[in-house]
Formats: structure tokens, C-alpha cells, sequence
């Protein structure tokens, strides 16, 4: 086998040379290079590279298979091309630009929620393992008492990634858009200090520098980090352009944060909790007329329930679904469209992991399918797939869909609150009568029988998403 030096320089050669690069990170097992011009390529030289596995071309970008030890290629190709490890950036950008396009812009934000968020699968994929061993040791057959300390071990352990998402996502994406992480890290940070979280509780004023802040929670969030990191990054930028070398390493940082402090808390946080509300609050109300707009509503969510869950926007949702449960207890609004989503996603992993080629692609498919539909962890498969692959979310959405109008029709009601989403939160519809057990039942098999058909004969594209191995 090539070493990984020499699978580095061969890759280097074959996508037009160091200077073709603007820049190159990598994933689970990908390395992901966008180039000045596409023209300089050989994609066939780069297919016959010894330890290449496979390429793909998705929103402009070269995808190219290694394996899991992406990350050492991955470090000899910016030793050889004398790219900076951390952002892997090519400070040498001179060359054609491309025209924009709508098109093109929405590939480069696809490709920076896909280059933000892959990295950080690894640590989802620990909070699978701890949340699945206290799903289905603890509250499925006791194995784990629930009062144990052991219980309360894991579950924080499962809980602790998705908490610290805007650390993870703030190091990433900072790191995808060639700031420095660290920073982007501190300022996922602010936003989950405890400090903040307390006052976001109370409903405490807070000022910035002299200015009112709408204090949110962001635990467990992305889209106020990501919005905050972009911005961060032109901010950093800047200050990197008017201070001297020799102050750069000392004041940027600092500078950097302070001027992010007002947009972040002021600005970027709040603005996409205020358009959460607005949306939830809207649909919400539909749903409260009955009849067709009813049915609308629950069809509506149960498509979007997934990306409400991405951006954070669930949480809106979640406070409408416990009043409802706490006036009438049971609920038939948000629970059958969320039970059916949720369901969706697993169907939507496998039907990815039918359809996917690329042997380490199909594996980890299959990994979270498992994680989706006995763990109740939809995020890796969300990410994982879903965004990377952009057609198996939309597969998703007509599966989740599908189960939300059947529930709608036959009216199935929740009587319980199952925080899970894997398919232990189908008990939910247990205390009503057996028909509404029965027909939560089929609307989950709509669901998933839907979302996997859909993504296996729609859900991907030959010529950039599906890898044939060698």
C-alpha cells in the first residue's frame, strides 16, 4: 500500500498542484478540496491513485476517499503544500473567480454546514453509544436502574455533545472558513456560559457595552453559532489586514472577540430565536382551527420537524406540545408530526445505506440507522447523510410527511410524553383506544417505508454523491 506521503503528493499533482488549491479540510474519511480552476483536474489520474478509494464532486468541491486515515494524508498534504494544518487555507487566492449564481451560492452554504458539521459526527456518535445503552439497558429492560449512579453516568455522557454543540460547531466552522478555531470555539462558548444560560432563565436584563440584549439559550443550537462564526470570520479578517505581524497573535483574538460580543448576543443569537417563534407560533395556530388547516399543519411539521430540530427551533414546538399535554393531557398536533420524523430518519438511513457504493460510506449508514431507530440519535444520520448528501433530507421530508398526513386523517393522539426519538417514542399512543394505537402504528410504517423507498430510488446522484470503491 502507497504510504501517506506519497498518496499526498500523487493527489496534489492530480488536482493541478499546490496552487490550484484555495482551500482543503477533511471528514470521517474524505478529504475535501475546493479549487481556483476545475479545468486543471484529472479525475481519472486522481481515481488511479494508490490508497484513492473513490471521487466525488458535490457544490463545487472535490471529494476524495481515503479511509480512516484521511487525517495523515490529510497532514501531508498540507506539509507539502505548505498550507497552515489548522485552516488549511491557500493565502495564494489569485486566479479565475466564478461567476455567482444562485446555484453556486447555495452549494458554498451546503458544502459550509456540511465542512462545519462533519467533524463533529465522531462526538455524536459517542452520545449514540451512552444514550443507546441507557435507552435500551435502562428504560427498555432495566438492566440499569434508573436511580443508579451508573445511569446517571452515561446519561450525561450521552447528553454532554449535543449541550456543547456551539463549542464543537464554533471550533469547525471557524475552522472551515479559515479563522482560527480556538477563537470560534471561545465564542461557541459565550453563548453557553452558565452565567448566560441562568440570566436567559430568570428573564434577567442584560446589557452589552450599553445596549439591551434579548438573552437566548443556546445549548444545543447551531444556527446562532454558525450565523456568529461567519460574521467572526470577516471581523477577524479585518483586524488581521490593519495590525502590524508583530501585534497580530496578541490583539486579533482579543480584538476579534470583542467586537463579535454585541453582534453575537445582540444581533445573530437572537435573530434566530425570534424567527423560530415566529414560524412555530404561526403554524401552531394553524393547527388550532381544525379541519384542513389542521391536517396542514401536522403535514407541515412533520416535513420540517427534522430541520426545526437542526436550527434549534424544536424547542418552540416542545413548549406547546407540554402546555397541550398539561391542560387536556394527550396532544395531537406536534407529537404524531414529530414521531413520524423521527421515524423518517431512520428510514432515510436505510435507505442510504442500500444505495450507497463506497464501502466506509455504506457502513457508517448502517451505524446510523441503528442509532436513529433503537438509540434515538438522528443527528449523526441528519448530518451524516441528510446534508452531506443534500436528496436523502428531502427523502426524509416526504416520509415524515407521508405518516403525518395519515396520522392527521385518522386523528392520532399522544397521551404520553416519550422524550425519545427512537421507536420507543411510538408508546406515546398507548392510553387512548386501540384503533389510535393501531394507526400511530401504521403512520410510523408510512413514515419509514416512505422515507426509505424515496431515498433509495431518489436520493442521490451517480456523478457526485455515489462513490463506487475500486
Amino acid at each position: 500500500m502507497a504510504s501517506n506521503r506519497q498518496i499526498a503528493e500523487d493527489v496534489l499533482a492530480a488536482i493541478g498542484g499546490k496552487d490550484n488549491v484555495t482551500q482543503i479540510t477533511h471528514c470521517m474519511t474524505r478529504l475535501r478540496v475546493n479549487l481556483k480552476d476545475l479545468s486543471l483536474t484529472d479525475e481519472e489520474k486522481i481515481k488511479s491513485v494508490k490508497g484513492v478509494l473513490g471521487v466525488a464532486k458535490a457544490g463545487g468541491q472535490f471529494q476524495i476517499v481515503i479511509g480512516n486515515h484521511v487525517d495523515m494524508v490529510y497532514k501531508e498534504v498540507c506539509e507539502i503544500g505548505g498550507f497552515a494544518a489548522e485552516s488549511a487555507i491557500n493565502e495564494n487566492l489569485d486566479g479565475p473567480k466564478e461567476k455567482f449564481t444562485m446555484k453556486r451560492l447555495g452549494g458554498q452554504l451546503l458544502d459550509f454546514l456540511a465542512g462545519s458539521i462533519s467533524p463533529i459526527i465522531p462526538a455524536l456518535m459517542v452520545a449514540v453509544i451512552f444514550k443507546m445503552v441507557v435507552s435500551v439497558g435502562g428504560d427498555m429492560f432495566g438492566w440499569i436502574p434508573v436511580e443508579s449512579d451508573l445511569y446517571t453516568l452515561f446519561t450525561f455522557v450521552g447528553d454532554a455533545p449535543f449541550y456543547f454543540i456551539p463549542v464543537l460547531l464554533g471550533y469547525t466552522s471557524a475552522k472551515k472558513l479559515g479563522s482560527n478555531p480556538m477563537v470560534g470555539a471561545v465564542l461557541g462558548a459565550i453563548l453557553i456560559h452558565p452565567t448566560l444560560i441562568g440570566l436567559a432563565a430568570e428573564g434577567a436584563p442584560f446589557k452589552v457595552f450599553g445596549i439591551n440584549a434579548s438573552i437566548q439559550t443556546y445549548s444545543s443550537t447551531i444556527l446562532p453559532i454558525l450565523l456568529s462564526t461567519f460574521a467572526m470570520s470577516y471581523v477577524e479578517k479585518f483586524f488581521k489586514k490593519i495590525l502590524p505581524q508583530t501585534l497580530k497573535i496578541v490583539f486579533v483574538p482579543g480584538l476579534t472577540i470583542l467586537i463579535m460580543l454585541p453582534i453575537a448576543l445582540i444581533i445573530l443569537g437572537p435573530a434566530g430565536a425570534i424567527l423560530g417563534n415566529f414560524l412555530c407560533t404561526g403554524l401552531y395556530s394553524l393547527g388550532s382551527l381544525g379541519g384542513i388547516a389542521q391536517i396542514l399543519m401536522i403535514v407541515i411539521v412533520a416535513a420540517l420537524w427534522e430541520f426545526f430540530v437542526i436550527t434549534g427551533m424544536h424547542m418552540v414546538f416542545i413548549t406547546f406540545l407540554i402546555s397541550g399535554f398539561a391542560a387536556t393531557g394527550s396532544e395531537a398536533l406536534i407529537t404524531p408530526a414529530a414521531v413520524s420524523a423521527s421515524i423518517a430518519v431512520a428510514g432515510m438511513c436505510l435507505g442510504s445505506a442500500l444505495r450507497i457504493q463506497d464501502k466506509e460510506e455504506r457502513s457508517l449508514a448502517y451505524s446510523y440507522f441503528i442509532a436513529s431507530l433503537i438509540g434515538g440519535i438522528t443527528e449523526p444520520g441528519l448530518y451524516g447523510l441528510g446534508i452531506k448528501y443534500k436528496r436523502p433530507f428531502i427523502g426524509m421530508m416526504i416520509g415524515g410527511a407521508a405518516g403525518g398526513l395519515y396520522a392527521a386523517l385518522t386523528h392520532v393522539t399522544a397521551y404520553a410524553i416519550v422524550p425519545v426519538a427512537s421507536f420507543l417514542c411510538l408508546t406515546s399512543y398507548f392510553g387512548g383506544s386501540t384503533a389510535n394505537i393501531v394507526n400511530g402504528m401504521i403512520s410510523a410504517v408510512i413514515a419509514f417505508g416512505v422515507a426509505t423507498i424515496t431515498t433509495y430510488f431518489w436520493g442521490f446522484k451517480a456523478d457526485n454523491t455515489v462513490v463506487t470503491v475500486k
